[in-house]
């Protein structure tokens, strides 16, 4: 792909993760590494929000976090995406959003049950990060939640959001969506007096594995992405 193609990209998935609820104003970010330099990526700028992302505005940025393409600014919280692609080379996208259920979810301290189909994605694991409520807006926050994320796709930023990390974009966007949507079902169920009746784990796990496809990802994508424009 051309990096206006990747930049067209990365917009889509700003416009997909705003209709699905997960905008917060001009917070939250996206990102994506350059294919032929491993080494930058790039970024959705500070100051606006999810869905005003354009090929004009993206930013470009290096693993040190330090803006090296566009005249838009940067995020003080680019130690996430930085981090996180400097320790997952097998990634290329990376998710950060407020998303409202995960976040009150993670208040609860309890762990994400395989309630509905969605809670059988993280069946295998949903690392929590409770280092710090902060925002993460150093290097050394941003190697702790790449600790705390290892090879998992997905994790808990206690009081604040979630991170997805995916090698596509598609992906990472389709496990933030799923993700706050399993967070919302266990609400729901722990509102009603808590849940009784949880899925076999070694069932959720089987579930996960074989209805997480790359043409399930991207369908999910394509399909939000057309409501967009209704």
């Amino acid at each position: 792909m051309t990096v206006n193609s990747l930049k067209r990209l990365l917009a889509d998935a700003g416009r997909v993760l705003a209709h699905e609820g997960q905008g917060d104003y001009v917070a939250g970010h996206v990102s994506l590494r350059l294919p032929g330099s491993p080494d930058q990526f790039l970024m959705k700028p500070a100051g606006i929000g999810l869905e005003e992302m354009t090929a004009d505005n993206i930013i470009t940025v290096d693993l040190d976090g330090n803006k090296v393409g566009g005249t838009a600014g940067r995020h003080n919280e680019v130690y996430i995406h930085s981090e996180v692609l400097r320790a997952r080379p097998d990634c290329a996208a990376i998710v950060h959003t407020h998303a409202p259920y995960a976040v009150a979810f993670s208040s609860l301290g309890k762990p994400l049950l395989a309630v509905s189909n969605d809670g059988a994605f993280f069946a295998g694991g949903l690392p929590v990060f409770e280092e710090t409520t902060e925002l993460i807006i150093t290097r050394t926050r941003g190697e702790a939640v790449a600790r705390t994320l290892g090879q998992y796709g997905a994790l808990l930023l206690r009081n604040h959001g979630i991170v997805t990390a995916a090698a596509t974009m598609e992906e990472a966007v389709w496990l933030a969506l799923k993700l706050n949507q399993a967070c919302h079902m266990q609400l729901m169920a722990e509102w009603a007096g808590g849940p009784k009746r949880v899925g076999d784990p070694q069932q959720a796990k089987n579930k996960g594995a074989y209805a997480s496809r790359p043409d399930i990802h991207n369908g999910v994508f394509q399909y939000v992405l057309r409501r967009c424009k209704e």
